[in-house]
């Protein structure tokens, strides 16, 4: 199966060429842009990728959707939030992380972020 790419050109002057991302590029920064949000505990995936992680392979996309259309990109992310943290405070600053890391990184626009809470993560609340 062919590795699925977005292209879209360099605005330069002298046309130097254009650069391809592969849509799994925009998946990776997405996922590890919502992992460094301070009450996200994990990505959540489907039953194959949890399966991968208990393997010990690193799964950089789980739980992440990316759909880009003419330059624009609409990320769907699938969370599990720890336990005690504001859910729509958290979710609000992923998707401004996302959206702000996908634009920065890539130059294409981000439409929208929807984020879905899979889980409430309730180990660190046993711990205490």
């Amino acid at each position: 199966m062919a590795e699925k790419r977005t292209t879209y050109k360099i605005q330069d002057i002298e046309g130097i060429g254009e650069v391809q991302i592969a849509d799994e590029v925009v998946t990776i920064i997405a996922g590890l842009a919502a992992t460094e949000v301070d009450g996200v505990a994990s990505m959540a995936g489907n039953i194959t990728n949890e399966l991968v992680s208990k393997l010990g392979m690193k799964n950089l996309s789980k739980g992440v959707k990316v759909e880009i259309v003419d330059g624009v990109v609409s990320v769907d992310l699938t969370l599990n939030i720890e336990y005690g943290m504001n859910i729509l405070e958290t979710s609000k600053k992923v998707q401004e992380k996302v959206k702000a890391a996908i634009e920065n990184m890539t130059g294409l626009e981000v439409a929208d972020v929807n984020i879905h809470i899979a889980s409430v993560d309730m180990e660190n609340e046993k711990g205490k």
